[in-house]
C-alpha cells in the first residue's frame, strides 16, 4: 500500500511544482509589459468617473490623486520590489484618471439651454453643417443673443434643424424656434447624448419654426471666425464632390473626406451597417492610417527613386514628417470630430516613434497613444469609438506579436515566391479582420444591438479596394480639387465606391445578414475590455483565461424584458407582446423606439388600427388591455379620463393632473409630474403591481442632466 503512495504523492508534488515553475515563468515574461497596464487603470478611473450618480468634489479628487501620486514615487526612490510599486503605480493611475475626467468636465462647462415654454429668436453664426436629423437640415450655431436668456446663460453652441436648404458656414441667421437642453436617453441605460453633447461643447438643440433669415451681427472673435473659414473651405469642397460625381457616389465619398454626412441616403446608410462596412463611412482610425501610410509610402519611394536625394536625407524620416504633415491635414479637412482627433493622436505618436527611431505600432506606442488621448479627452472611455477602436488595435498589434515570420528563400523561381506572398498576405488579412471583429465584437453588440454575420466577407472583399485604391484616390482628388486637378481621380474613387456599395448591397441582402442582440447588463462591458485587454497584453498561455471574459457580453444572462416602454415625457410608448414590441404612436420619435427596442432585442411592429381607439392627442385599447396614453399639453377632462382609466392598467399622461376619478383606482397612472422627474421609464408587472425604472434614476444629478421637452427634442437620428 505504501509503495502505491510514495509514487502518488510524488507525482502530486511533481505535477505541483511544474504548474508553480510554469506559473513563475509566466509571471516573469511580463517584466517589460507591466506598465502597459498603467493606461488601462488610469481609463478605469475615467469609467468610475462617468459611473457615479453625483457630481464628486473636485479637490478631494486631485488630493488623491497627488497622494497616490506621491505613494508611488516614495516606493520607487525607496527601492521597494515591483510587489509594492506595481499596485501603488495602477492605484495612482485610476486616481488621476478620475481627477482628469473631473478637471476637464469642470474646464469645459459651459451654460446649458433652458426648456423654454414659448418659441424665441436666436441670431447666431452658422458654425458647421451638421449631419441631417429626423426632421430636416441641422446646423452647428454659434448664438449671439437668444431672446429671454441672459448673455451669461447663453449656450456657446447649439444644434438647429432647419426648414430647407441649411446655410453654409460663416452666415449670419436668425431663427424663431423652440430651444430645448440636448436629448436626454431614450430609455434607462441607453446612450446618453446629453453626456456627449456637454463635452463637445454644445449647449442644446433649436427647431426652428419658420424660414431661416440672415441677422445682422457684429463681428465674431478670432477664433470662431477661423473655424467658421476652415468650415466654409470643407463644405465648398464637399459641395463640389458631390456636383462631381453626383449625389449618390458623391456623399459616400464627402462623408469619407469632410466629414459630411448631409447627401448620403438612408438605403446605403442601412446596407453598409447591415453588412459591416459602416465604420468605413465615419472618419477614425481606418482613414488616417490609410491617408498617413499612403503619404508616408508615397514619400518614401520617391525618396528612395532620386538617387541623389537618397544619398543627402534620411528617407524613413522625412516620409514620417509627410505623413505626419497628411494626417494634421486630414484631421482639418474632416472637420477634427472628435473619433478623428483620437486617430490622429494615434497615428501621431506612431510617426513620431519613427522620428526617434523606434518601432512605430508596438504595445508601448498603443498604451502611449491611449494615456494621451484619456489625459486630453476622458469621456472617450464611454464612446464606442474609442472602445473598439483601442480594442481591435490592441488585437492586431498582439497578433502581430505572435504571427509566425516568413523564412526568407535563398533563392527561389518567382512564380513561387509570387503564389507564396499572395496566399501569405490573404492568410493576414484573414486573420487580421477575424481577430478586429472578435475585439470589436463585445461593443458592437453592447452599443448597437446588432451583428452583421457577414461582415468578415464584406470587408474581405472591400479591403484591397478601400485600402489600395478608394481612400487614396479621395486623398488625391481632395487635395487637386480645388486647383481643379481632382477629376480623375475623384472618378477612380467613385468606381471604387460602386464596388464596395456592390459587396455591401450583395452581402446584406444574404439569408440572415443581420442578428439583432439585446444588451447585456451595464457590467459585463467593462468584464469585457478587461478580458479582451488580457488576452492582448498578456504573454503566455495564461492569456487565454480573459476569452471567458472576453465573451461576457455574450454569455452574461438577461434579466427579464419590461412589459411597457413609455419614452420621455410620454410622448410615445411600446407594450411588449412576445418577442414584438407593440409602438403605440407608428412614426412619432421612430429614433428613441428603434433604439429601445433594440436594446431590448425586441422587433418593433406598428400598433395595428383594430383594437384600438385613437384620436389626435390620445390612444387606448377597447377592450381591457395593458397600456392607454393621453401626449396633448392640456390635461384631459373628466370624461376622457374614465375612458382611459376603463381601458387599461396602465395610464400615461403627458399633462400633470392634480385630481384622478374614481376609474383610476386601482390603476397606475403617471402623469406630467412623474415624466418630468424621471424621463423615459421601464415597466415590469410584479404581481398586482408594477416595478419601475426611470432614466433618471440611472442618470443620476450630473452637470450634463437637464432635461429637455421631449415633443421637440432631437435625438441625433
Amino acid at each position: 500500500m505504501s509503495a502505491v503512495l510514495i509514487p502518488f504523492g510524488s507525482a502530486i508534488h511533481r505535477a505541483a511544482a511544474r504548474i508553480r515553475d510554469g506559473l513563475r515563468s509566466e509571471v516573469a515574461a511580463q517584466s517589460p509589459r507591466w506598465r502597459l497596464w498603467a493606461p488601462v487603470a488610469f481609463g478605469g478611473g475615467c469609467g468610475v468617473y462617468f459611473v457615479l450618480k453625483v457630481e464628486p468634489p473636485l479637490w478631494p479628487l486631485v488630493v488623491l490623486a497627488a497622494l497616490t501620486a506621491g505613494l508611488w514615487l516614495g516606493a520607487r526612490r525607496m527601492g521597494r520590489s515591483r510587489r509594492w510599486t506595481l499596485p501603488l503605480l495602477l492605484l495612482a493611475c485610476l486616481a488621476m484618471g478620475l481627477a482628469t475626467a473631473r478637471v476637464r468636465s469642470e474646464r469645459i462647462a459651459a451654460p446649458i439651454a433652458p426648456a423654454l415654454s414659448e418659441p424665441t429668436v436666436i441670431e447666431a453664426w452658422v458654425v458647421d453643417v451638421d449631419s441631417p436629423g429626423e426632421r430636416g437640415a441641422r446646423v452647428v450655431i454659434a448664438p449671439v443673443r437668444v431672446r429671454g436668456l441672459d448673455p451669461a446663460a447663453t449656450p456657446h453652441r447649439l444644434r438647429a434643424t432647419l426648414r430647407g436648404e441649411p446655410p453654409p458656414p460663416g452666415a449670419s441667421v436668425r431663427l424663431f424656434a423652440i430651444l430645448n437642453p440636448p436629448p436626454a436617453p431614450a430609455a434607462p441605460g441607453a446612450y446618453d447624448f446629453g453626456r456627449n453633447a456637454w463635452f463637445q461643447g454644445m449647449g442644446g438643440v433649436a427647431f426652428a419654426l419658420g424660414e431661416t433669415r440672415p441677422a445682422v451681427l457684429d463681428d465674431a472673435p478670432w477664433r470662431l471666425r477661423l473655424a467658421m473659414r476652415v468650415n466654409r473651405v470643407r463644405y465648398g469642397l464637399a459641395q463640389r464632390i458631390v456636383a462631381r460625381l453626383g449625389e449618390r457616389n458623391g456623399g459616400i465619398a464627402a462623408a469619407m473626406t469632410t466629414g459630411h454626412e448631409a447627401w448620403l441616403r438612408r438605403a446605403d446608410v442601412d446596407v453598409m451597417r447591415d453588412s459591416g462596412l459602416a465604420h468605413i463611412l465615419s472618419i477614425s482610425g481606418l482613414h488616417m492610417a490609410i491617408v498617413g501610410g499612403f503619404a508616408f509610402f508615397l514619400v518614401r519611394l520617391v525618396v528612395a527613386a532620386w538617387p541623389w536625394l537618397a544619398l543627402r536625407v534620411p528617407g524613413k524620416k522625412v516620409a514620417a514628417v509627410a505623413g505626419l504633415i497628411a494626417v494634421f491635414s486630414y484631421l482639418i479637412l474632416s472637420g477634427a470630430p472628435p473619433p478623428a482627433e483620437r486617430a490622429a493622436i494615434t497615428a501621431s505618436i506612431a510617426f513620431a516613434a519613427i522620428l526617434l527611431d523606434r518601432q512605430a505600432i508596438t504595445m508601448n506606442a498603443l498604451a502611449t497613444a491611449a494615456f494621451v488621448v484619456l489625459l486630453l479627452q476622458p469621456e472617450a472611455i464611454v464612446t464606442p469609438g474609442f472602445q473598439m477602436s483601442f480594442a481591435a488595435t490592441a488585437a492586431l498589434v498582439a497578433l502581430s506579436e505572435v504571427w509566425p515570420r516568413r523564412i526568407r528563400e535563398l533563392s527561389a523561381p518567382w512564380p513561387i515566391v509570387t503564389v507564396q506572398r499572395i496566399g501569405s498576405w490573404i492568410l493576414a488579412a484573414c486573420a487580421a479582420s477575424l481577430v478586429a471583429g472578435l475585439a470589436t465584437g463585445p461593443f458592437a453588440m453592447q452599443h448597437f444591438n446588432r451583428t452583421a454575420v457577414y461582415g468578415l466577407l464584406a470587408n474581405m472583399g472591400t479591403s484591397p479596394v478601400a485600402d489600395f485604391v478608394m481612400m487614396p484616390a479621395l486623398a488625391l482628388g481632395a487635395m487637386l480639387e480645388p486647383l481643379g486637378l481632382g477629376a480623375p481621380f475623384l472618378w477612380v474613387a467613385a468606381r471604387a465606391i460602386e464596388v464596395m456599395m456592390t459587396i455591401g448591397t450583395t452581402v446584406a441582402g444574404l439569408p440572415g445578414a443581420v442578428k439583432t442582440v439585446s444588451s447585456a447588463p451595464v457590467a459585463a462591458l467593462p468584464v469585457a475590455f478587461i478580458g479582451v485587454l488580457f488576452l492582448c497584453l498578456w504573454r503566455g498561455r495564461m492569456r487565454w483565461l480573459g476569452l471567458p471574459f472576453a465573451a461576457a457580453v455574450m454569455i452574461w444572462p438577461r434579466g427579464p424584458v419590461p412589459d411597457i416602454w413609455i419614452g420621455d415625457g410620454g410622448t410615445n410608448a411600446a407594450v411588449v407582446v412576445g418577442d414584438q414590441a407593440v409602438i403605440v404612436r407608428p412614426g412619432v420619435r421612430t429614433f428613441a423606439t428603434d433604439l429601445w427596442s433594440r436594446r431590448r432585442g425586441l422587433q418593433g411592429v406598428d400598433r395595428p388600427d383594430a383594437g384600438w381607439v385613437c384620436d389626435r392627442f390620445s390612444c387606448r385599447p377597447k377592450a381591457d388591455g395593458v397600456l392607454a396614453m393621453n401626449w396633448g399639453r392640456k390635461a384631459p377632462d373628466t370624461e376622457m379620463l374614465e375612458a382611459l382609466c376603463g381601458s387599461a392598467q396602465v395610464i400615461s399622461l403627458r399633462a400633470s393632473v392634480p385630481v384622478l376619478p374614481a376609474t383610476c383606482d386601482g390603476r397606475l397612472v403617471l402623469d406630467g409630474a412623474d415624466h418630468a422627474r424621471g424621463g423615459a421609464v421601464e415597466l415590469w408587472r410584479e404581481g398586482s403591481g408594477w416595478k419601475a425604472v426611470w432614466s433618471a434614476q440611472v442618470r443620476g444629478q450630473r452637470p450634463w442632466s437637464a432635461r429637455p421637452d421631449p415633443d421637440v427634442s432631437d435625438s441625433g437620428g
